[in-house]
């Protein structure tokens, strides 16, 4: 692998990007030294350019960022790293340094349509309708939806088996508001079954 650090810096740009949502984490800088510590330990290490020295990103927080993937760019002056976050990266506490904490991608805006739609008690909405039925209706669909799954797991066809584990997730979503939890709650308890 040949890198074009900058010739007055010694140093390239590093994109770190969450391994399973591709979410962009963060951005820091490396020189040689940096990078062959990182892919040597498999734990993501800048050289800090404010304290002129090598940096662990999580060497005081614990928050460290496991190596997944590395890759360079087309002109080989910048360097993609696809990173397990071990806990926020940001130092203000949340996951990205570029976004607030809500914006978690498409499930999370599906979870906040649901609830609205349930909120405003929207009378022409299946989600709400249901939702108004009870808990037990509520837990019963999801039930259907995942034996619905499960016969069309045992088959070939994967565009009903797709469509099947789509019902279920949107089914268990409403089921969740239903309890009066949401995705963040099963998160943090999967988070911390990971640990």
């Amino acid at each position: 692998m040949t890198i074009r650090f900058d010739k007055n810096t010694g140093l390239v740009p590093v994109i770190i990007q969450d391994y399973l949502n591709l979410k962009v984490l963060m951005l820091g800088y490396m020189n040689q030294e940096a990078l062959t510590k990182t892919l040597e330990e498999k734990k993501v290490t800048f050289f800090s350019r404010s304290k002129n020295r090598l940096w662990t990103k999580g060497e005081t927080s614990g928050n460290f960022l496991e190596l997944i993937d590395l890759k360079l760019d087309c002109d080989n002056d910048t360097i993609l790293i696809k990173a397990k976050a071990l806990g926020p990266t940001c130092h203000k506490g949340t996951t990205t340094c570029f976004a607030e904490e809500n914006d978690k991608g498409f499930l999370y805006e599906l979870q906040k349509k649901i609830s609205e739609k349930i909120d405003i008690n929207d009378e022409s909405s299946y989600t709400n309708e249901l939702y108004r039925k009870g808990i037990n209706k509520v837990a019963q669909k999801v039930g259907e939806e995942a034996v619905e799954l499960v016969i069309e797991a045992k088959d070939n066809n994967n565009e009903l088996f797709l469509n099947e584990a789509s019902d279920l997730i949107y089914h268990y979503l409403i089921l969740l508001k239903a309890k009066g939890f949401t995705i963040e709650d099963v998160e943090k308890i999967l988070k911390s079954r990971s640990k």
